[in-house]
């Protein structure tokens, strides 16, 4: 069974998405091993340039990755797929990666410059600006209907 760590900035905050991470966390169980893990954000002051805090939390990001990972760093400037393309991609990470899959979100601010260069695919959810805390929800439904679609299993159809 695959490994997936998605890790995020901060936690969610919005009962109802924190609601749909925990639905979608426990279907997954039942495909592969998930780990999510939350990285303490770095704290917006006034006079604190968004590049330090972007390079803190992707540090922090980074070092919650697993070293063989296959790292897909979400952003609004990755590649979209559809739903069935993104199964494939998924499949094929994962029969590809010496250790598992590593998903990451950013804050408010989005990822460092050296969290995407370190990335071995971007990902881009939607054309449409989205809250980090909505891409998770999103991310999670989207990786469990790709699992529904590689089974054959009903969900999709």
């Amino acid at each position: 069974m695959i490994k997936i760590r998605i890790i995020v900035v901060d936690r969610t905050r919005s009962p109802f998405l924190a609601e749909g991470e925990t639905f979608y966390l426990k279907r997954l169980q039942n495909y592969a091993q998930v780990e999510w893990i939350e990285v303490k954000p770095v704290k917006m002051t006034k006079g604190r340039p968004e590049e330090e805090i972007l390079r803190l939390e992707g540090q922090a990001l980074i070092r919650k990755r697993g070293p063989k990972d296959y790292l897909v760093a979400l952003d609004r400037t990755g590649r979209q797929h559809g739903s069935e393309e993104f199964a494939g991609r998924l499949e094929k990470a994962a029969l590809n990666a010496r250790g598992g899959i590593t998903f990451m979100i950013g804050g408010p601010l989005g990822l460092s410059r050296d969290v995407l260069a370190e990335s071995d695919e971007i990902l881009s959810l939607s054309k449409f600006t989205l809250t980090h805390e909505m891409s998770r929800v999103l991310l999670l439904e989207q990786i469990y209907r790709a699992y529904t679609i590689l089974k054959g299993e009903k969900y999709h159809k």
